[in-house]
């Protein structure tokens, strides 16, 4: 990792008007594990026509995703380490992160696109980000999507990356969900659920978005799921141990 982003982004903080530009925009964090489903829900949310989708900054080069190679300004902007440098001094981004090496952060420019077209700014994103995000504004709503169990996550996960996955790459993956679960079990700052069918999912969020109480849902249920889904998870990392 460059160590002179690394340490700006170490003391970085975005600007008072961003503070307040994220508290006059409704916005919606997803948050969960690779194949808990968060990329169909936002196809499914942009659709409704109410959402303007944050594309964040990456330095990280693009990939194949779903046998697609990503495209600039589609699933990222991708950007070099001196233009993350450059956005980090001029206070454009809201929040920032280093996650595999690379940094991944999300501008103000999108939120301010989200605002002037009255939509609700909606991405995916890091648990990293979503503490950035409630710092600025605890009203910033933030859904935690899991799958319904350990094995269909699995299958979900093998039927996106094919059959031939990097060991290494796959217990990275499970460590990664598991301390992503980790704090969603020690925070209160989502609300969880369990994408077992896309629509059924689809209209419990849009009823999260419309309420004034956006953390109101009984989600103990969903918090069970994810109390099994870190104990397989721990049990599967232990087998390849």
């Amino acid at each position: 990792m460059d160590t002179a982003l690394a340490r700006k982004l170490s003391v970085y903080r975005p600007a008072p008007s961003t503070a307040e530009l994220i508290k006059k925009t409704p916005i919606l964090l997803l948050v969960g594990p690779t194949g808990a489903g968060k990329d169909s829900l936002k196809d499914k949310l942009l659709d409704s026509g109410g959402y303007h989708h944050i594309i964040s900054h990456t330095t990280r080069p693009p990939r194949i995703n779903h046998g697609i190679i990503e495209e600039d300004g589609r699933e990222y902007h991708f950007i070099d380490k001196a233009t993350a440098k450059k956005m980090l001094d001029d206070q454009a981004l809201i929040e920032a992160k280093i996650y595999s090496g690379n940094l991944y952060g999300t501008s103000v420019a999108e939120i301010q696109a989200a605002h002037d077209e009255g939509k609700i700014a909606m991405t995916d994103i890091e648990v990293q980000g979503v503490a950035e995000y409630k710092t600025l504004d605890p009203d910033v709503m933030a859904i935690f999507l899991l799958p319904p169990d350990f094995n269909t996550w699995q299958i979900r996960l093998k039927k996106r990356y094919g059959d031939v996955v990097d060991a290494a790459d796959s217990r990275q993956r499970l460590q990664t969900a598991l301390e992503e679960i980790e704090q969603l079990l020690n925070t209160d700052y989502y609300v969880a659920l369990i994408n077992d069918n896309l629509d059924k999912t689809f209209e419990l969020v849009q009823s999260i978005t419309e309420s004034k109480a956006h953390g109101s849902e009984d989600d103990s249920a969903a918090r069970d799921v994810a109390k099994q889904l870190a104990r397989d998870i721990q049990a599967h990392l232990g087998q390849t141990d």
